[in-house]
């Protein structure tokens, strides 16, 4: 193999700015993955211009992933925490990890935060925690709703006996890779269409003007990371008022992803005018807001929500595909963000609660909690606790980072837990095993009382990024920051 060249064009085409960083990033290829695969490069690269912070430790790219984050605030005086936190619940807390503790301890001191949560997947992120609730007063903070903004679930149900999945195998394969992209910087040739890329403010913000393009030809798309879109086996023990279902075993499709490049530009633009405006003490600083009656509060707000929204596009997208393919249309769909913020009274006061890696769950509302690759995801409808903040886990949560589970985890290991699951896996890696993740039946037990199981979903055919270079490992890889 040759040595490796990436050009410029390249980088700009995969979301690079223009700028030093476009130089530092070629050098740094040239240098250190000299040998190494084009698509394999690109692919990480991607990666890391959605998610830098996940880059930060990098042993090679730290030094890009610097140039893309907000630069250093210098021009506001530093504001000081509060001495002692807001109350806040935590659930399931022998299974949470110090880090995350901590980082929602700070979060609970800012001097806007009014009440807060901890659920029983958490673990640690930028900003809040991954997993972490938090309710403000006229303050968002966009670090407090992740960089992928808006990343969701979405199961339709279909009335096919889910024994086919076996039987005809292959065509749900194939359904599967025909249906959408994995991998960061993928786009489409051919872009689907859908209203919200009509949306006005693609025309009213001017960050959205310059992101409208690349989100449309990404619409549909589905990231890399813990993003899948996967087949499996419904199982409805009752009939109930919410799905109106017979209990029975049903065909469905589940998938994970959220706003994709849009998103994660939104997040680092306006947490880098957050900082700018709130500087706030050492490790508090991904913690700095918006005021919701200013200029650039009220943009990201408008901006976040579009994000929203285009998530949602992208699964209804992929979901009408594979629909037109089977060629019936779902007996019922369920669905719902886990990376966002709404305006909900609490307490008679109308609040910002920010769920950052966690489900809605007000009485009555129905959500999505995936486990793993080879474990069972659960049906829910919210029971409307108030300690929880309307809220609960939004999965089986991590309890290795990317860097560990490729340390830890072996192929033979990991090929034998898929076949003794009998899940077929197309692309994954190490860093996705199941054994990466915390147990989704214990987590479920620490909210008992936060939701109510309708039913299961259990995977059979699972498709997700398959880049090469998600098995090279890095020794001082973080947990990323993936909705």
């Amino acid at each position: 193999m040759g040595k490796q060249t990436i050009s410029g064009k390249e980088l700009r085409q995969i979301g690079f700015p223009e700028g030093p960083v476009v130089s530092v990033a070629m050098n740094l290829v040239k240098k250190h993955y000299k040998h190494s695969g084009k698509e394999a490069v690109l692919g990480m690269l991607g990666e890391l211009i959605e998610n830098p912070e996940a880059f930060m430790s990098h042993d090679t790219l730290a030094p890009v992933a610097k140039l893309l984050l907000p630069e250093p605030v210098k021009e506001s005086a530093q504001l000081a925490m509060n001495a002692a936190s807001v109350h806040f619940n935590i659930f399931g807390s022998a299974n949470i990890e110090d880090g995350a503790l901590h980082q929602m301890y700070q979060a609970a001191k800012l001097p806007v935060s009014v009440a807060g949560a901890l659920m029983p997947d958490a673990h640690s992120g930028y900003g809040l925690p991954i997993g972490g609730v938090l309710a403000t007063d006229n303050a968002v903070i966009p670090y407090g709703v992740g960089v992928d903004i808006g990343c969701r679930m979405c199961l339709s149900i279909f009335a096919i006996d889910p024994k086919v999945l076996i039987q005809k195998e292959n065509y749900f394969v194939r359904e599967l890779l025909d249906a959408t992209l994995f991998g960061s910087g993928q786009q489409f040739d051919n872009a689907a269409d859908h209203p919200v890329m009509d949306r006005p403010e693609f025309n009213e913000l001017r960050l959205l003007k310059n992101l409208q393009g690349r989100a449309w030809k990404q619409l549909g798309s589905s990231g890399s990371g813990n993003h899948f879109v996967e087949f499996g086996e419904v199982s409805i023990e009752t009939e109930n008022d919410s799905l109106r279902l017979p209990a029975g075993k049903y065909l469905g499709l589940l998938s994970h992803s959220g706003s994709r490049a849009l998103g994660a530009n939104i997040a680092n633009e306006y947490t880098r005018i957050a900082k700018a405006k709130r500087r706030l003490p050492g490790e508090a600083a991904n913690l700095a807001w918006l005021q919701m009656d200013e200029a650039e509060g009220i943009e990201y707000w408008m901006a976040m929500n579009l994000a929203g929204d285009y998530a949602t596009a992208c699964h209804d997208v992929i979901h009408r595909k594979i629909a037109r393919q089977l060629g019936q249309r779902p007996l019922a769909k369920v669905e719902n963000h886990h990376n966002f913020a709404w305006k909900e009274m609490v307490d008679g006061r109308e609040l910002i609660v920010h769920r950052k890696g966690a489900t809605p769950a007000g009485k009555g509302v129905m959500g999505i909690i995936p486990g793993s690759m080879t474990a069972d995801g659960f049906i829910v409808r919210g029971k409307g606790e108030p300690a929880s903040l309307n809220s609960a886990a939004h999965g089986a949560g991590r309890k290795m980072s990317r860097g560990q589970a490729i340390q830890s985890v072996t192929d033979k290991a990991f090929r034998d837990e898929l076949d003794r699951h009998g899940v077929r896996l197309l692309g994954g890696g190490l860093d996705e095993s199941p054994f990466a993740y915390k147990d989704i039946e214990t987590v479920m037990k620490s909210q008992l009382h936060l939701v109510e199981v309708l039913g299961r979903f259990t995977p059979k055919i699972v498709k997700m990024d398959g880049a090469k270079h998600r098995s090279w490992g890095n020794k001082k890889d973080r947990i990323s920051e993936a909705g």
